[in-house]
């Protein structure tokens, strides 16, 4: 089939590189958003699915909406079977729906119908889900609902950031929507409906998400840290400033880990050696890498040698 595929950040490239290689299918272009600034330096670079795409010689679009009219244009003129999506990051108007023979596959990083929406897999981890997967479904108008063909499963480790996750069930979607492109081909593969049932929305995580509550019990304070690793990023606040906190391990032996602390108050902070230990609403977390305000990431080992943490000092 003639393919036009859409996508932007790097969790699409294995998805993309896995149809530039297939035999069956020819990429004929990709629909990306538009050069945006990142870097310390905030220069403009084109997406990473931009990048792949033209080192591969494939003409990239990259319009500021769908619904342009001189991409909906470029897009009728190409003519493609299908356009296959994966994190493209922009709504897609009925009029850019109706254009491929057989529509839009997105590959989604849920079970659906759970996890409908912009971040499935940081939902799946905050919620404390012990399987997940990738599913890959016909858009409709209606968000992540429509008909589905496949799905793949992968099971969520208890150490699992969302960044680990992403990765593997990107690798592991990449084959799926290879294959469900040649069943859709062949006419071996039909969508069916999502049930009605077992449905849940997964909305973006802002930075006001990512701030830890240390009233919660250490289990949720686990969770919202790894959910939140490497975006939004988790932080609390000492003396005044933010800190950006890495994935921490929930210490029911702070005991053994620092004499005392197994009676911290929610965000009070115990110190021994190499050991940072902070209070939950259960038992207290060790904290891993930080990065104070302006600086770079260090251990909490570090940290707290540099900032001395006083008797009266929390994070909130």
């Amino acid at each position: 089939m003639r393919l036009v595929f859409a996508g932007t950040p790097e969790t699409a490239l294995p998805s993309l590189r896995a149809l530039l290689d297939s035999p069956r299918h020819e990429v004929v272009a990709v629909v990306t958003r538009p050069d945006a600034q990142s870097g310390r330096g905030r220069k403009v670079h084109p997406s990473p699915v931009a990048e792949l795409a033209e080192s591969a010689g494939v003409e990239v679009l990259r319009p500021a909406k769908a619904g342009d009219p001189e991409f909906l244009a470029r897009l009728k003129a190409i003519d493609p079977d299908c356009c296959p999506v994966v994190a493209y990051g922009a709504l897609l108007p009925q009029s850019a729906l109706d254009i491929p023979r057989f529509g839009w596959v997105n590959l989604h990083f849920s079970l659906l119908p759970a996890w409908r929406g912009a971040a499935p897999v940081q939902h799946a981890v905050l919620h404390g889900d012990e399987i997940t997967g990738a599913a890959t479904f016909q858009i409709v108008k209606e968000l992540d609902a429509g008909p589905v063909y496949g799905v793949v499963t992968e099971e969520i480790r208890p150490t699992d950031t969302s960044g680990e996750l992403l990765a593997r069930l990107a690798e592991s979607g990449a084959g799926l929507l290879a294959a469900t492109l040649d069943g859709i081909e062949d006419g071996t593969l039909q969508a069916r409906p999502q049930p009605a049932e077992g449905v849940s929305l997964a909305p973006k995580l802002d930075v006001g998400d990512a701030r830890v509550d240390w009233t919660a019990p250490a289990m949720r304070v686990d969770r919202l840290v790894r959910a939140c690793t490497p975006a939004p990023g988790a932080w609390s606040e000492f003396r005044g400033q933010r800190l950006k906190l890495g994935p921490v391990r929930p210490a029911q032996d702070a005991e053994t880990l620092v004499p005392g602390a197994g009676g911290l108050g929610p965000g009070e902070i115990a110190v021994a050696k190499n050991v940072v230990l902070v209070g939950t609403a259960s038992h207290p977390v060790q904290l891993g890498e930080v990065q104070p305000e302006g600086k770079r990431r260090m251990t909490a080992g570090e940290w707290a040698r540099g900032v001395r943490p006083a008797g009266d000092d929390r994070l909130g």
